[in-house]
């Protein structure tokens, strides 16, 4: 059954969710698309099944589970609440809510969490948790607020240690200071708020994002007077990377040994890896390749991450062997390497000129089933065009494109800025048609470069037409190129062209 009114009238009361109520979504008639239905729909299994007499709670979450469409698992909501004796409960609730804010049915949302004000069913505070997150991910920050203050209300339990970290931290990773500083003076007047561990590196992460150190070991020293509260791992990585972010290596060390000797923490691969990427990071790879021995003899098997960020701080100091040799001992190890450790080591091959040999470690890369994105064909792409091997770039795109594989705007980007540079444009004005075609533009210096080259080449008719066909689609020429083809032009004596081009430049 479709329903057309926009939203549920927010002064009408509900007592009971065996009630048919209206829906909230508004799809209009004339508006709504027709659907590929699939091979067979939820509502209409229910309706033409004739064994089926009684949807149960498991049965309604499971098919509304399924549906993509909001619409549908509003349906099967409300078919359900038409069964004699059958009442929601929070499982029911928390599917069809996340299923509505997925597809930013914000407004079916508030009728629906207004209905449930109503409702005697007992709800857990995840609903709203996982609807925070939703809100967060939108920007919608009172929102995120919004649900927090709703738990007392629906839920009718005082929020949890747990839902004001999530909230807080939710707020703090959106920059919502303002927002985050009302929560806690709010939890602390009148939920009596006793902050932990989790709450305190909440706010130690928040001063060390904004670079403010000192206020961070300012909220630590709270936290051990608090008395209930002490610092943990994760309170020292944060610590350590804020450190060694601002080159305070020294620092970072010495914290990492007070950490151990002091607080009796044993270090993980976390913060391991921290140290790694903070030695990596200035310049001191060396360093950072003793912190992995060290790992191994203290018996703390690094992990993946470990060795990638050991292989990028060789990479970026252009040791191509010692990667390598990182490499390796990830594959002797039994660990399967990621996408961005192939990818970094590609790069640093391609960057030394070892084409071919980041092509055959592609090749490896696929067989171990580890899947390529878009920025390892791209690293592939620059390599093999900054060689001037542009045909086989043209070739493996052509190749990679009926393979299925997902390139980007950056890919065609490569090619056409290699080909310019490279002289080939015969070749580069081919290729920016086919550009074209896909809905993909290049970046306004490389089409003005080309323009310029053309006119500079003696292909002034096809400069012209590059430029006035960039002009047609809104796009405005550098003064450079206008004045390459004018000048162009000028040498042929086709007066008539110039002052065509400048009435397009009036215009």
């Amino acid at each position: 059954m479709r329903f057309t009114t926009s939203i549920i009238n927010e002064h009408r009361r509900f007592s009971s969710s065996s009630r048919s109520w209206v829906s909230p979504i508004c799809f209009s008639e004339k508006k709504k698309k027709k659907l590929d239905p699939p091979p067979e729909s939820s509502i209409s299994t229910m309706e033409t099944n004739p064994k089926t007499k009684f949807i149960s709670h498991e049965s309604t979450v499971s098919l509304m589970k399924r549906e993509r469409d909001p619409q549908r698992a509003l349906d099967i909501f409300n078919k359900a609440s038409q069964q004699k004796g059958f009442n929601h409960n929070n499982a029911t609730y928390s599917v069809l809510l996340d299923n509505l804010v997925r597809h930013k049915k914000f407004l079916a949302v508030d009728a629906i969490l207004h209905q449930m004000k109503y409702e005697t069913c007992r709800f857990q505070e995840s609903l709203f948790l996982n609807l925070m997150r939703h809100f967060s991910r939108f920007d919608l920050h009172d929102k995120v607020m919004e649900m927090f203050n709703l738990i007392q209300v629906i839920a009718r339990v005082k929020p949890s240690l747990n839902a004001i970290s999530t909230c807080l931290n939710l707020l703090i990773d959106s920059g919502e200071v303002d927002l985050a500083r009302k929560l806690l003076l709010y939890a602390k007047h009148n939920l009596a708020l006793q902050p932990n561990t989790c709450i305190f590196n909440i706010l130690v992460k928040h001063h060390c994002k904004n670079g403010d150190i000192d206020s961070a070991f300012r909220v630590v020293e709270e936290m051990k007077r608090s008395g209930i509260s002490y610092p943990n791992s994760i309170t020292y990585s944060t610590l350590m990377d804020c450190l060694f972010a601002q080159s305070r290596s020294k620092e970072a060390v010495e914290l990492f040994e007070d950490m151990i000797s002091k607080r009796g923490i044993s270090p993980d691969p976390v913060i391991f890896n921290v140290m790694i990427n903070g030695f990596c990071r200035s310049g001191e790879v060396e360093r950072a390749k003793m912190i992995l021995d060290f790992m191994k003899k203290n018996g703390c098997n690094p992990n993946v991450y470990n060795y990638s960020a050991l292989m990028n701080g060789f990479c970026k100091e252009g040791k191509i062997q010692e990667a390598k040799q990182v490499f390796d001992e990830v594959k002797k190890t039994g660990l399967k390497l990621d996408t961005v450790g192939y990818t970094t080591l590609m790069n640093c091959l391609c960057r030394n000129g070892e084409i071919d040999e980041a092509m055959k470690l592609l090749g490896e890369m696929k067989a171990s089933r580890c899947r390529a994105d878009a920025l390892t064909y791209n690293v592939i792409l620059r390599g093999l065009s900054s060689e001037g091997r542009s045909e086989e770039a043209l070739q493996m795109l052509d190749q990679w494109g009926c393979e299925g594989v997902h390139l980007n705007k950056g890919s065609y980007r490569i090619i056409l800025n290699a080909l310019c540079c490279n002289g080939e444009l015969e070749k580069a004005v081919k290729f920016l048609s086919v550009m074209s075609k896909r809905g993909i533009w290049p970046h306004h210096a490389t089409w003005n470069e080309l323009v310029v080259r053309l006119c500079e080449s003696g292909n002034t008719e096809i400069g012209v037409r590059v430029l006035i066909g960039f002009l047609g689609i809104g796009l405005i020429p550098a003064p450079k190129s206008w004045g390459a083809v004018v000048e162009s032009i000028c040498k042929e004596r086709k007066l008539v062209h110039v002052f065509e081009l400048l009435d397009s430049l009036a215009s």
